[in-house]
């Protein structure tokens, strides 16, 4: 195997670490199998890809729908084959195998709650765009989110024909306005207390092991949003020479001539990756 030798540094750094930091991106969650496009796309909504040509979920998202009842069709499936219809995760569990007796935070961009519903800590997890099982007010007049699962279920079952029945479509419970997803796409996206809590315990940790024996571990992540984990990843390995930072992509697998000397880049399957960590460590 052409990366085994990197994957057993990362195993000795992984043993060796004071710390562990996963910064985690979409790449991840679609190695456990949630990818936006193909066949699953096709399975949860094919109706909508005849109707309106769009060919992923990412873009099903931003369509304008002529009417809420239309919309919340979509978002309810979405919703719900992303963020409630969840079978474990090998993935995940093989992740949390190998860093759960280690002092581990996790940063991730993803919104699918599949760290959480894989026996990831709640305290030990940011996520800093939203979540898929919350909503908010789309103005918004407030900043509180709310749950939807049982709002989610309802509309599931009781969808007809690409739409909801009007009486499901979410207001906002302040100022009767619609709501919209807690996911991050412009200014209006609420940082509600418990995201403001999970982002003073992610800045807690980097204090806490600003000069340790710390890994960064990037997985999955893209230059969609380079900014939230992958630049001050490198930028913190490059501030402490104690630190390692190691990626697993199989597309963007790099880091800067800078920090080359202190860096593991495997350009490999993450799902693959993992489970011989999990098999070596054994």
């Amino acid at each position: 195997m052409k990366y085994f030798k990197d994957i057993l540094r990362l195993g000795k750094a992984i043993e060796d670490a004071d710390a562990v930091l996963i910064g985690a991106g979409a790449g991840l969650s679609a190695a456990a199998g949630y990818t936006y496009v193909e066949e699953r796309f096709q399975k949860h909504f094919s109706d909508f890809a005849k109707k309106y040509h769009f060919q992923d979920m990412y873009s099903g998202g931003f369509f304008p729908y002529p009417t809420e009842e239309e919309k919340w069709a979509f978002w309810s499936r979405n919703i719900y084959c992303n963020r409630y219809d969840q079978p474990k995760s090998e993935v995940h569990e093989n992740l949390l195998r190998i860093v759960g007796n280690k002092d581990y935070f996790v940063i991730t961009t993803n919104v699918d709650h599949l760290f959480q519903n894989n026996g990831f800590k709640k305290e030990r997890l940011f996520y800093t765009q939203g979540d898929y099982g919350l909503w908010q007010c789309k103005t918004p007049c407030h900043n509180k989110t709310y749950d939807n699962e049982e709002a989610v279920r309802r509309m599931i079952a009781e969808e007809r024909d690409m739409r909801i029945p009007t009486e499901l479509v979410p207001k906002c419970p302040v100022c009767g306005g619609n709501m919209e997803m807690n996911l991050r796409c412009d200014e209006t996206f609420v940082e509600d207390e418990g995201w403001q809590n999970a982002s003073k315990r992610y800045r807690d940790f980097l204090k806490h092991h600003k000069t340790s024996r710390i890994l960064y571990l990037e997985l999955g992540v893209g230059m969609n949003t380079p900014g939230i984990i992958k630049f001050p990843f490198w930028r913190m390995t490059a501030d402490n020479p104690a630190a390692i930072f190691a990626t697993i992509n199989q597309e963007e697998s790099y880091a800067p001539e800078e920090i080359e000397a202190q860096s593991i880049c495997i350009k490999d399957d993450i799902c693959k990756v993992l489970a011989i960590l999990v098999e070596e460590s054994i």
